[in-house]
């Protein structure tokens, strides 16, 4: 077993012309296998294809994060990641307003999808998630940038502040803190 003991040595970019020489009747394409998943990445794939019927189907699926026994969402980070990779367009109140918009005077010239807007709101989590991962409209895939489980933990975050604003909505303005209890004596400047 030559080859065992003493294996020849690729360059990691080389031509694979070589490889089928050296080892005739091999295919070798350099893509991973059908069905691989990345190490850290989550076991569940998600089963709907990038077309309108693939859409309207996603928004019955559930986020796997929040189905699973005992799961915990680190919210701070699904916030960051939020941050990097959505507010600069979607805005960091998730209304649609980010830097690359900036009420119609930066670069980007057509406003993004006001996530806090009704409509979304209604939208199930497997809608939103198919959205990151394929894209729609003027907004590309993010599926290269964040793993499954990342684009889970954003929707994860997207929808915790929907609901936290929808609740804020329904008690109303009725109940007035009075801030006279427990002053310091300190004025405010």
């Amino acid at each position: 077993m030559p080859d065992m003991s003493y294996s020849r040595a690729y360059e990691t970019y080389a031509s694979t012309e070589k490889l089928k020489q050296a080892y005739p009747g091999i295919t070798y394409n350099s893509m991973p296998v059908a069905g691989t998943i990345a190490k850290g990445d989550m076991t569940w794939s998600y089963p709907y294809k990038n077309d309108s019927a693939g859409y309207a189907q996603s928004g019955s699926v559930k986020n796997p994060l929040m189905d699973s026994a005992g799961a915990s969402i680190d919210m701070v980070e699904a916030g960051r990641l939020y941050l990097i990779y959505c507010g600069i367009c979607h805005g960091a109140k998730l209304d649609g307003n980010g830097p690359l918009y900036n009420g119609g005077n930066g670069p980007y010239p057509a406003a993004p999808k006001n996530l806090m807007g009704d409509d979304v709101k209604q939208y199930g989590d497997g809608k939103i998630f198919h959205v990151a991962t394929y894209g729609k409209g003027q907004m590309g895939s993010y599926a290269s940038q964040l793993s499954t489980m990342q684009r889970w933990m954003v929707v994860a975050y997207i929808k915790s502040k929907q609901n936290a604003s929808s609740s804020t909505a329904t008690q109303g303005t009725s109940t007035t803190a009075d801030t006279t209890k427990g002053t310091t004596g300190i004025k405010p400047q």
